[in-house]
């Protein structure tokens, strides 16, 4: 059974077969053409595996699952932090056919409920280090809310029969994979969409596996790339761009951090040799502030490329990075629907500082568009419009937003507000989605909104974005109540609502009333510009 999905048109599909994008193989190839290599492909906190042994591993494990009835177009929710055992649950899942969804290790209640309403898992994979599997109320109320699970695996179980550790190990015959189909889903990438419900891309191994080949080849990932992921293992850009599985399919080898803080991150890459990385804007400011009080950048002294990207980098913070780190600045604006643009190796310092890269594909359609839905010409702001044999089609189940977010030539409208140059390069000016970009992490404004209004005392509430130096942006509550809320309140009832901590709001302000627009519709416009007009509003608990 395959899983339901907007393929690409037919004559789409015929192009990019016939200009070598889709080479219809399933992403399992990129472990498999590593199979036999005793090099080691990754190292985490608790040890290193080879090529081989990464193999092996996801092997034993889909040997286990299937043991335990999982098949092919069963799907699976995926949560595992930084460590080596996310790449062997990702391939294990890869070769069984079962189509996993990987959350965040941020993400809490709120956010796995909603991913398996959605796909109806057959299988759930989690870690008991994460403080919703300390003990099983979360897990007996989530088997009971979702009749579909079938199987529990569980990192640092102690109980064999649920223990992932436990299922990697055990021997049993010789495995043979039963990957899904090329032109089918793969798995689902997560949305830093702007709505209430966290919306799935459906991901195929034909579009996925061309965007790892492709950026391997604009990074220049090889058997010698050394990269660390710092960033969340789950996350699209760590993965892909060329992240995990272009390191993979390089023959290089992969570092993982725990986090992205200085001082973890500079030991690894002084110890392991790191010439790639990549980070978002507010890790490479704590960096650059730990080599200030330091004095010395020599711990990285093997760090050729660092990545940006995740949001947008201010042109001044870009320009002290090949000063200061000591490395070359490779910018990247991508988004887990498809599409990355890349500043290319060789570009001038111009186009590396200034722009936030140009679309690695030739058959990357990409073209700005006007409130009224017509192209504008170069160097004019508005909404960024593409297509190609990356970028899907339709996101899961959500025939109703899909009809706002693609128009009826296919092209997708991300949300952002762009403006290219004359040579075809991307300069980052906004969103237009009600989206806030806390350092990399997006949250939907809507979600949070939805929230705070369960709370009996919240008449109306605004969520809307405010400058911030370090984290690019931070998130503001603008509440109407019934009597005045501190900020401590408004969180714990978040909390309980199973929110991740990074989308809690980092500041609340009590008003009157809210602003409106001519349409009546709430006039965040005006709220962004009042921390500009250093508005009076009356900031509760701080």
């Amino acid at each position: 059974m395959s899983i339901a999905f907007t393929p690409w048109p037919d004559n789409f599909a015929q192009r990019y077969r016939e200009r070598g994008y889709w080479i219809d193989k399933p992403l399992t190839d990129i472990l498999l053409r590593q199979a036999n290599n005793d090099a080691v492909a990754m190292i985490d906190a608790q040890g290193s595996l080879s090529y081989r042994q990464l193999n092996q591993q996801s092997d034993r494990l889909a040997g286990a699952l299937a043991r335990r009835g999982l098949v092919a177009g069963d799907t699976a929710l995926v949560q595992l932090g930084n460590r080596n055992e996310f790449y062997v649950v990702f391939f294990a899942l890869l070769k069984l056919g079962v189509v996993p969804v990987n959350a965040l290790f941020s993400h809490q209640r709120n956010e796995l409920q909603a991913y398996a309403g959605q796909i109806q898992p057959a299988l759930l994979i989690a870690d008991r280090q994460h403080p919703l599997f300390a003990n099983d109320d979360f897990l007996d109320a989530f088997r009971d809310q979702h009749p579909s699970l079938r199987q529990v695996a569980l990192l640092h179980e102690a109980q064999s029969e649920c223990s992932l550790a436990a299922w990697i190990a055990e021997q049993h015959p010789t495995f043979s994979p039963s990957p899904t189909a090329a032109d089918q889903v793969a798995f689902f990438q997560l949305s830093g969409g702007s709505t209430g419900t966290p919306k799935l891309i459906p991901r195929t191994h034909n579009d996925y596996y061309y965007s790892i080949r492709r950026s391997v080849e604009v990074c220049r990932f090889d058997q010698q790339t050394r990269y660390l992921c710092a960033l969340p293992i789950a996350h699209n850009y760590p993965m892909s761009s060329p992240g995990g599985l272009g390191v993979f399919y390089a023959g290089g080898q992969m570092v993982i951090a725990t986090d992205p803080s200085a001082q973890g991150c500079f030991q690894l890459i002084e110890k392991h040799q790191i010439n790639v990385t990549a980070l978002v804007p507010p890790a490479v400011t704590l960096w650059l502030q730990a080599i200030e009080q330091k004095g010395s950048n020599q711990a990285l002294a093997s760090l050729q490329l660092l990545q940006v990207g995740g949001a947008k980098l201010g042109e001044t913070l870009a320009a002290r990075i090949q000063t200061e780190i000591g490395c070359q600045l490779q910018q990247v604006f991508g988004m887990a629907e498809g599409l990355v643009n890349y500043t290319r190796l060789d570009d001038d310092s111009r186009h590396i500082l200034t722009t936030q890269g140009c679309p690695m594909s030739p058959d990357d359609e990409l073209w700005v568009a006007d409130e009224q839905g017509n192209p504008l010409p170069a160097g004019h702001i508005g909404r960024l419009m593409t297509r190609g044999p990356y970028t899907f089609r339709g996101y899961y189940r959500s025939p109703a937003h899909n009809a706002e977010a693609f128009d009826d030539n296919g092209f997708y409208c991300s949300g952002d507000l762009i403006s290219l140059t004359d040579d075809g390069y991307v300069k980052v000016e906004g969103r237009q989605k009600d989206q806030i970009n806390r350092g990399g992490e997006k949250i939907a404004a809507e979600e949070i909104e939805n929230l705070l209004l369960r709370h009996p005392e919240v008449i109306n509430v605004a969520l809307v974005s405010m400058p911030d130096e370090l984290m690019g942006e931070k998130s503001c509550a603008f509440v109407v109540s019934h009597q005045e809320l501190k900020s401590v309140v408004l969180r714990r009832h978040l909390r309980e609502q199973g929110v991740a901590e990074f989308k809690l709001p980092d500041r609340f302000v009590r008003v009157e009333q809210l602003p409106l627009t001519p349409v009546g519709k709430i006039d965040k416009k005006r709220l962004r510009q009042s921390f500009d007009a250093q508005s009076p509003a009356r900031v509760t608990g701080e």
